[in-house]
């Protein structure tokens, strides 16, 4: 079975009574995790980015409070945890805003955690490639919001 584009799927969905759309909701969201947890986002979360963003920041800091520092492997493994967290976060809030704050917030709690990004490739290669998404998320932000913005990647570039 081949999925309908998402033109088409709106088209249909336009045509639907409420009661039936209400319906084909309540069933989508029994499908996945995901899909209940951005249904409850954008039900009763968007109204309040700032908030929103404060709490998925205290997740992150929840994760890397469980950072087991002694094995790199692990530690790996906790930090991909934190990141997969705010990239799932980033793409329910579909705001750059959001996208720059969670992951500069990133950014300095895997600098602060204690792991010599020196000695780990990966982990560096990671630090790197969550810095340049933030820059390229930067450029889709108010020229004010930039400047405040930009002097906290610069911290952490160095």
């Amino acid at each position: 079975m081949k999925a309908a584009t998402v033109h088409e799927l709106k088209d249909e969905l336009q045509q639907l009574p409420v009661k039936q759309l209400v319906e084909l909701t309540l069933r989508l969201s029994k499908f996945k995790k995901e899909n209940k947890e951005l249904l409850t986002y954008l039900l009763f979360e968007s109204h309040d980015l700032p908030a929103y963003i404060n709490n998925v920041k205290q997740q992150m800091d929840e994760a890397f409070e469980a950072l087991n520092t002694s094995q790199i492997f692990l530690a790996k493994k906790t930090v991909r945890k934190a990141l997969r967290i705010a990239n799932k976060h980033i793409r329910f809030t579909g705001s750059k805003l959001a996208e720059v704050e969670l992951l500069i917030h990133f950014c300095t709690l895997l600098k602060e955690c204690g792991i010599n990004l020196a000695k780990s490739t990966v982990m560096l290669n990671l630090y790197q490639g969550q810095l340049k998404k933030v820059q390229a998320a930067l450029k889709g932000l108010h020229e004010d919001e930039q400047y405040d913005y930009k002097r906290a990647v610069d911290k952490l570039a160095k």
